[in-house]
């Protein structure tokens, strides 16, 4: 890490900024995500900011704030400060929080006189991150995340930054990943923090674990929630919120996946593996596997043996 930084220190005139501006060609864009911007930057108490050596397009006054017409990562691995945007009101930024800027969108951010921070951030656009916001997984109205101290985080900034410098051949690619990366890892830990500190993450696991060992027996949902000790209610929420599924759907997924493998590998009729694995009413069943899957239990049994020959 400290070779990379040292030579990282011809990116920036100044030893303890070190930014990269990139640009993308129409092939990059069909990739769906391609990057503008990276870099890191380490602000010292009591010093101007923001550093007066970034492009006039990236360039803001933190007594006016800033409008930027892509996505931006930040991540403050150190210090602290503030930071406000138009869909949200201003709060206290500190050491492991992530905030997602959106484009088109005013904000303004700072750190604290007293400590500094330090800073990395990644600029990106592209049809990915328009649809993950368009489904909801991140809000102008909830920009900020609590994902901690975590060092693989700041190897993904810094491996950006090397990347972004030697521009090698599908280097738009190669950092499109990476955005995925602290995407991905940004919004597992954030809906994590959630549980943290509680039973909720034990009773959540064990409900998980009574559904996949009760698969067959047709157990229903308001029957796990009596088993881990919580009223259906809210069973059904926070359950949904730890996993993405309604009790009801996750146990409807078990049992469809456990059909696809009885297909493939028995024996017995369709309606004896809907039996078998819960259904009450063949039909249903019938119904419902072709819903996910998009064919009948009987063509997905002759697609999946006719493979295993």
């Amino acid at each position: 890490m400290l070779q990379l930084m040292h030579n990282k220190q011809s990116i920036s005139n100044e030893n303890n900024i070190h930014l990269k501006y990139l640009i993308a060609n129409e092939q990059d864009a069909l990739w769906g995500l391609t990057v503008n911007s990276v870099g890191c930057q380490y602000i010292a108490p009591h010093s101007h900011y923001p550093p007066g050596n970034h492009p006039a397009r990236y360039l803001f006054s933190t007594n006016k704030g800033r409008i930027l017409d892509e996505y931006q990562l930040v991540y403050i691995s150190a210090g602290k400060g503030s930071f406000v945007t138009k869909s949200c009101r201003q709060q206290a930024v500190h050491e492991g929080v992530m905030f997602l800027l959106f484009p088109g969108e005013w904000h303004n951010y700072m750190p604290d006189k007293a400590t500094g921070w330090n800073e990395y951030w990644i600029g990106f656009k592209g049809i990915n991150i328009d649809n993950r916001v368009e489904s909801g997984f991140f809000h102008k109205q909830k920009p900020a995340f609590n994902v901690g101290l975590n060092d693989k985080l700041v190897e993904l900034y810094m491996s950006a930054i090397q990347i972004a410098t030697e521009q090698k051949a599908g280097f738009q690619q190669m950092l499109a990943g990476i955005v995925n990366q602290l995407l991905g890892i940004t919004y597992s830990l954030d809906k994590n923090q959630t549980f943290e500190n509680s039973q909720i993450i034990n009773q959540m696991n064990k409900a998980k674990i009574i559904m996949t060992e009760h698969v067959f027996s047709g157990i229903k949902a308001e029957e796990v929630a009596e088993t881990v000790n919580m009223s259906y209610s809210w069973f059904r929420k926070t359950f949904k919120d730890y996993t993405g599924f309604a009790p009801a759907q996750y146990l409807l997924e078990l049992r469809l996946q456990k059909a696809k493998e009885m297909l493939t590998n028995s024996a017995f009729s369709a309606k004896e593996i809907g039996l078998t694995i819960g259904f009450e009413n063949h039909e249903y069943f019938f119904t419902a596997f072709r819903k996910k899957n998009k064919m009948t239990p009987i063509e997905y049994r002759k697609l999946t043996q006719k493979a295993e020959r």
